[in-house]
């Protein structure tokens, strides 16, 4: 067994081996970038070692950087995690040139179904059924149209070399081919390097059901059940679970020996998964790649088997065979993990960055989390913070169990998808356990908008919350008003009229003026749209607040933020600006500068392409700037006809949600 163990990984990932290592008594080395330095895989690590900038590919898409870490740390062994160096060539050979273990399959193993269009080839040899398609070498565009066009559309283009979502397009429209191909060329050419691509048939009802396998370094190869994917967005996983819902027994069956006979036929070594499509109307199986590395959604298998997945990759990498036969695994209950990722649903998923100013676990629930309060969520990575892992005696009661808990979760300072899930497990298409891959397009066709109260409770709470928490002196149990924590005297107090405090609260650009009476025991929150009269009370565990709203309670969590308020009130979660009037109308008045015409960025990121030039003529929906998120491209396009008159970024500048980057005058 190894003594020294190095993480070529970061985030929940890192953490999670981490904590296998220490149960096997193994040391950690933790690598790091720039923007990782007070990351909480760096803090729970026995050694840390700092491997370059922030952007991923001067730091941890290094090999030569990881190799050194290890040399200098005396690591016998390196695990990749998931994503950046996991199913990378060069890692291994270098580990090979060092005498280092690499924790992972052989390089035959990933080269083999490393390239999707090579693996689709070895598994129709194999005799395992792929969906139809085209994955030949001529890859020039009009050869791809062309073929996209004989298999009839709609089609799925993919990456050749792709994961995660990345490079990858659904194409319904003849007159969209064109624009997809080039698109996914270029998102897989920046993700991965390799810009080649694969045509598919796109199965219209499909549903994503993926097989765990096991091989060790002496020929044995079994699989640990099968999990459904299938709730996801632009092709990345949301919701997963074990076993797989309502499957017939020859469908399960057939997975699980097409999983075997593909792993069996490229000699596979370690914990891999073998995906496929499964047509929920007939329940065909097809085969979509292999995933030769350790999978994001482990731990539904980890819970439902009772297994440590990490630990057998320790120990077959030591040249252990496997712990269990096949007929000694075991599946009991069912498992549902939820991926908890730093994005706004109600913004189409847009990527969130920040710091995150309180960060509170549900307790019953398995949390694999890269972060903590006070951790900086930075652009330059991958959205996850965590994975909620639910295990429970049946499905209907482990949903229950899952979306109670996420309920219960606590994560302000930057925006999440935990209410979006809260909702997806509650939907009566999830629940019966009919979800596909269409699941949010067919539950939300405009996009997943939440059930929030009515704005002007909302600005009421966030009033009554940002005048507390205001507070220097110690909060008392019960909260009458803004005013109650003076000490001396009060204004209008001899005419026993209530003190008045004037607001202004909003959200982006709109902003409602409110004034606050403090009664005796609760606030009068005055606005155009009426009065709300409320109360506040910290919370019996004094975690959070309890918000009473003209009689009716809910709870509530608050941090002041700068010139605002990160709140959780009933279904709203994220920054309210909130201050006092005067002071926004002062902030208001210097700002106007008539920037209506700006583009500003939409989402935190890199700017990764400027199609103009200061003094450019441009027109209104033009493609202006390209902007990479998590490994993600948006177009940014302009907001009106007119004259650039200043470009404010340039080219790999990394750049927050708002800020400035063209600023367009007004044409003639």
């Amino acid at each position: 067994m190894f003594e020294t163990i190095l993480i070529a990984n970061r985030g929940e990932i890192a953490c999670r081996i981490i904590r296998t290592c220490r149960k096997l008594g193994i040391r950690t080395v933790a690598v790091f970038s720039d923007a990782d330095r007070e990351a909480l895989h760096v803090r729970l690590a026995d050694t840390a070692v700092h491997i370059g900038p922030a952007p991923a590919r001067e730091s941890y898409l290094r090999a030569d950087r990881i190799i050194e870490a290890a040399l200098a740390t005396g690591a016998q062994a390196i695990h990749p995690g998931y994503g950046f160096l996991s199913e990378r060539l060069d890692l291994i050979a270098a580990c090979e040139a060092h005498g280092i273990t690499f924790i992972g399959p052989s390089s035959t193993a990933i080269a083999s179904m490393g390239d999707k269009i090579r693996s689709k080839q070895i598994a129709r040899e194999a005799g395992v059924p792929g969906v139809p398609g085209y994955d030949g070498t001529d890859q020039a565009p009009q050869v791809l149209r062309a073929e996209a066009m004989r298999i009839g559309l709609p089609v799925m283009i993919k990456a050749s070399a792709g994961g995660g979502g990345k490079g990858i397009r659904k194409v319904e429209d003849e007159a969209e081919l064109d624009g997809a191909i080039v698109a996914a060329a270029r998102e897989a050419q920046a993700a991965f390097g390799d810009g080649r691509l694969l045509i598919e048939k796109f199965v219209t009802r499909p549903r994503h059901v993926e097989v765990q396998v096991a091989g060790d370094r002496h020929g044995n190869i079994i699989h640990l059940f099968e999990r459904d994917c299938s709730v996801q967005r632009a092709n990345q996983k949301l919701i997963e679970e074990a076993p797989a819902p309502n499957l017939r027994a020859d469908t399960r069956a057939a997975l699980h020996d097409n999983a075997l006979r593909l792993s069996r036929t490229i000699g596979y070594d370690n914990l891999g998964t073998v995906e496929f499509l499964v047509d929920a109307e007939t329940q065909d199986v097809f085969f979509l790649e292999m995933n030769t590395r350790l999978q994001v959604e482990h731990p539904v298998t980890e819970a439902v088997t009772g297994l440590d997945l990490v630990e057998w990759q320790i120990r077959i990498a030591a040249g252990e065979t496997l712990p269990l036969a096949q007929d000694k695994v075991t599946c009991s209950g069912h498992a549902i993990e939820a991926r908890l990722t730093a994005e706004r649903a109600d913004e189409g998923f847009r990527p969130d960055s920040g710091m995150i100013g309180l960060w509170r676990e549900p307790a019953g629930l398995r949390i694999d989390s890269g972060v903590t309060t006070g951790s900086v969520i930075s652009s330059h990575y991958d959205s996850l913070l965590a994975k909620v892992i639910a295990h429970a005696p049946d499905r209907l009661a482990a949903a229950r169990k899952l979306a109670a808990g996420l309920d219960q979760m606590v994560v302000l300072g930057t925006g999440t998808v935990r209410p979006f899930l809260i909702d997806a497990l509650r939907q009566p298409a999830f629940a019966d356990g009919r979800a596909t891959t269409l699941f949010l397009k067919e539950i939300w066709p405009d996009g997943w908008q939440p059930t929030q109260a009515a704005e002007p409770e909302l600005s009421a709470a966030a009033a009554a919350l940002w005048l507390a928490t205001g507070r220097t002196a110690a909060l008392p149990e019960r909260i009458a008003g803004p005013w109650q924590s003076l000490a001396g005297f009060r204004l209008l107090g001899p005419a026993q009229r209530p003190a008045i405090t004037h607001v202004s609260v909003g959200r982006g650009a709109d902003r409602v003026r409110l004034r606050v009476q403090s009664h005796d025991g609760f606030l009068r929150v005055l606005g155009p749209n009426g009065s709300r009269d409320v109360a506040l009370r910290r919370a019996d565990d004094g975690n959070g607040w309890v918000v009473q709203c003209d009689g009716v309670t809910w709870p509530a969590q608050a941090l002041r933020d700068g010139d605002g308020l990160l709140l959780r009130y009933r279904d709203f979660e994220g920054r309210i600006s909130v201050a006092l009037t005067i002071e926004a109308e002062a902030a208001t008045r210097s700002e106007s500068s008539g920037q209506g015409g700006s583009l500003r960025a939409a989402m935190p990121g890199t700017v990764a392409a400027m199609h103009v030039a200061e003094g450019d003529a441009v027109a209104a929906g033009q493609v202006l700037v390209v902007l990479e998120s998590m490994k993600l491209f948006m177009e940014l396009k302009s907001p009106a006809d007119g004259r650039v008159g200043r470009i404010a970024a340039t080219v790999g500048a990394t750049v927050a949600a708002g800020d400035m980057l063209v600023e367009i005058e007004a044409g003639d």
